[in-house]
């Protein structure tokens, strides 16, 4: 274990304690430092806080950091689709059917085991033992571009863009019904749904904000061909937001009918656009994931 000691500056304004966190300890991300403070590792003279607290001048303040975790993950040589790799970071196409990270009882055969294969120990560490190198994740049935990050400056530099929704993503879907107008928008707070807690949903009381913007590529009668712009990045936001609207993902057994006329596997969603501006060098760099063979056969069927 490490202990960090802080003492409050007597002019120091009365900021929230997660703020004054994040400012004194950038080497980790703000998620691990609520972490931190919701395990009750973060003390203000010996009491423990919670995020909302605000600093006082004098206060000394401790912050109790874990040793990291041995994973038990073994690395795996499961072949990579790169769409880009250099020093500091990897864009991959991401499989149908593969897990991004492990979780309690899966550890084995996902993103993660095969990114730890390929990278080796350059992977950043920001977001624990069973999240190496992640920033943002995508669903186990959805393809597409996904980055990975090998260094922790680089891993922050990039969560602060996604927070800020300063990276350009684009997904290609296909959902059930015609929808009435050309585009649109759809903005509702995403949370656990209220009564099956593997869901989500759109949640007033305990949602995050969320907003997608769709438009209308192709139209097939009793289903629609679209792309999705995401301003936030919610857990299931594009199954959850079409399905909100009455039209959902062609596939989607969860949100959608437990009909499959087509014998998908899950939803038919795609991370087909990924744009963002270097860590490094500043340059702004866009990937495309081409469509995955089963999209481009179900479209083809879709247009006879």
């Amino acid at each position: 274990m490490n202990l960090l000691t802080f003492t409050i500056d007597q002019e120091a304004a009365p900021l929230r304690i997660d703020r004054y966190l994040a400012e004194q300890c950038p080497e980790f991300s703000r998620s691990y430092l609520q972490k931190l403070l919701k395990e009750q590792k973060v003390t203000a003279d010996d009491k423990p806080v919670k995020a909302n607290y605000k600093i006082q001048p004098g206060v000394q303040i401790q912050v109790e950091v874990p040793d990291m975790e041995v994973p038990d993950i073994r690395p795996e040589n499961i072949p990579l689709d790169i769409l880009y790799e250099d020093d500091y970071l990897l864009v991959v196409n991401k499989p149908k059917g593969m897990v991004v990270h492990p979780a309690a009882g899966h550890t084995e055969g996902t993103l993660v085991n095969a990114v730890m294969a390929h990278c080796g120990d350059n992977l950043s560490g920001i977001n624990g033992v069973l999240r190496p190198g992640i920033v943002h994740r995508i669903d186990k049935d959805t393809t597409g571009a996904l980055v990975i990050c090998k260094e922790d400056s680089v891993h922050r530099d990039l969560a602060e863009q996604l927070k800020e929704h300063s990276i350009k993503r684009r997904y290609r879907a296909v959902v059930q019904g015609n929808l009435k107008e050309d585009e649109g928008t759809i903005e509702g707070p995403i949370g656990r749904h209220p009564t099956d807690r593997k869901k989500m949903a759109i949640n007033h009381k305990n949602g995050k904000p969320a907003v997608t913007h769709y438009k209308v590529l192709e139209r097939f009668g009793q289903y629609t061909y679209i792309e999705c712009r995401l301003e936030t990045g919610r857990t299931h936001q594009i199954r959850v937001h079409m399905t909100s609207i009455g039209h959902p993902l062609l596939g989607d057994t969860v949100y959608g009918s437990s009909k499959n006329p087509f014998h998908l596997q899950g939803q038919t969603l795609h991370a087909m656009i990924l744009g963002f501006l270097h860590p490094v060098t500043g340059e702004y760099m866009e990937f495309e994931a081409p469509l995955p063979e089963y999209f481009l056969k179900l479209l083809e069927k879709l247009r006879k």
